[in-house]
């Protein structure tokens, strides 16, 4: 049997539990499906602090293809960019409400879907760089500013483009291109809007440097005035938190080194991929709603909060998207992953990091406190590499954990509740004992793919 342990001290306050769920995509509201199913409750359940809205312009429940898109919301590019009736924002408009609806905010990926098929149309280089960047502006007005009878979202994250560095399917041009557009357009935004996070470009991965390097000395040719940066982001599909945990160090290398150093760093699409070849994607579809997607979601957020990073955010809350392990393709109900998001967020909720340590590489835990010290919490998961989905055939794999904690007591006892993540479990409540003094531990037995969420309440 495997013996480890975990130690927290609730007075040691790290830092700020971070957005680590975040998600790209909204939820499904009203007409989007015939008996009005709808998983927004679970959105604001969860405190999913972001949704990305990349991609959405694929999915008819959020209004494709008439929304989000720069082809779509503008789709004549000869038109006057200055005159309303260029524009088309009523589903859009929708998509943002629906999402805002459930307490999460909105991160506005300006550019266009990816595109597989043998044609481009979205992503080819604009005409006229200047001109799309005025039309980006447009854009950011009607949704913040109310232009042409618009709304006042108050969405402060402006994204250019997304992975440029994917030719053609995303960017069907040379990249010294793109290089000038997003100097272009990050520049107009920014001198528009500086108030604003303006950012981008969404790259395949931080480590891409035959894109990046060039990139970043084109930003940087005039060192007294580099091209604005408010955030850089970029994604990583791995099979192991460790891979995936690598990028922000990586990114925040890569800006420190051009001087960015204030410069945000989002990696805002992840999941897990076995490889790109039609059997290891099978796999990996088959993986990502299961409960061993569960261990890795989990597994990869409590990891990305001890790096770099400033915020993640999960690919993808999409329906019906086979990226999608959130939740039910018919149903919409949570499936297991969701619950790996939900045990997080009891963490930010908190607002403080405390310290929090595993003896044991292959078990992954943070804890939080809240700023009055009268709640804590801590999460824990046991994920590794393993070609089980349900956990089935590894019963060797399960791991005898003792948690220790201290730094958070009360005269009058601590109530603590321990809820599973497992294959019988939905973060359930299993029990609950009451602390007195100024230390508490408990064991566990712990199989493969379990993830713990640990709750603590002066009384």
């Amino acid at each position: 049997m495997n013996r480890t342990a975990i130690n927290v001290d609730f007075s040691s306050v790290t830092g700020r539990i971070k957005p680590m769920h975040s998600v790209n995509n909204g939820p499904i509201i009203g007409r989007a499906h015939a008996s009005g199913a709808s998983n927004a409750k679970y959105f604001t359940e969860a405190a999913i602090p972001f949704a990305r809205n990349h991609d959405a312009n694929f999915w008819t429940c959020y209004g494709a293809p008439h929304t989000v898109d720069i082809i779509a919301i503008f789709p004549n590019f000869d038109a006057d960019e200055n005159d309303p009736a260029s524009y088309d924002f009523h589903l859009t408009d929708e998509y943002n409400k629906n999402l805002q609806s459930t307490g999460t905010r909105v991160f506005y990926r300006l550019g266009n879907k990816i595109e597989h098929e043998s044609k481009r149309y979205g992503a080819l280089p604009p005409k006229d760089p200047h001109k799309w960047a005025r039309i980006c502006e447009h854009i950011i007005r009607h949704m913040n500013e109310g232009w042409a009878d618009g709304t006042h979202a108050g969405i402060e994250y402006w994204e250019i483009w997304n992975e440029p560095d994917l030719n053609p399917q995303c960017w069907d041009g040379p990249k010294e291109v793109f290089y000038e557009l997003y100097d272009i357009t990050a520049r107009h935004l920014k001198a528009c809007f500086p108030q604003l996070k303006i950012g981008g470009p969404a790259v395949t991965h931080a480590g891409n440097d035959g894109f990046l390097v060039p990139f970043f000395e084109y930003l940087t040719r005039d060192k007294n005035d580099r091209t604005p940066m408010d955030f850089f982001s970029f994604h990583l599909y791995a099979t192991t938190p460790e891979i995936i945990a690598q990028q922000p160090v990586i990114a925040r290398n890569l800006l420190d080194r051009f001087g960015y150093v204030n410069t945000e760093t989002i990696l805002n699409e992840w999941n897990y991929v076995k490889g790109w070849s039609t059997e290891d994607l099978r796999y990996g579809y088959s993986v990502i709603p299961s409960l061993k997607g569960s261990a890795f979601v989990a597994s990869t957020i409590l990891s990305c909060q001890n790096t770099p990073l400033d915020h993640l955010m999960y690919y993808d809350a999409a329906m019906p998207a086979a990226w999608n392990g959130l939740f039910d393709k018919l149903t919409y109900e949570p499936q297991k992953p969701y619950w790996a998001l939900y045990a997080f967020s009891r963490l930010y909720l908190l607002g403080s990091q405390a310290a929090a340590v595993s003896d044991d590489a292959a078990l992954y835990t943070a804890a939080a406190v809240s700023e009055d010290k009268s709640s804590a919490a801590v999460v824990f998961t046991y994920y590794r590499d393993h070609d089980s989905i349900d956990g089935s055939g590894c019963e060797n794999e399960i791991k005898d954990v003792r948690i220790d904690w201290t730094g958070f007591a009360s005269d009058d006892g601590v109530r603590v509740t321990y809820h599973l993540l497992d294959a019988q479990h939905n973060l359930e409540e299993v029990s609950e004992e009451t602390f007195f003094g100024s230390t508490g531990a408990h064991m566990f037995r712990l199989p493969l793919y379990t993830t713990v969420l640990i709750t603590l309440t002066k009384l």
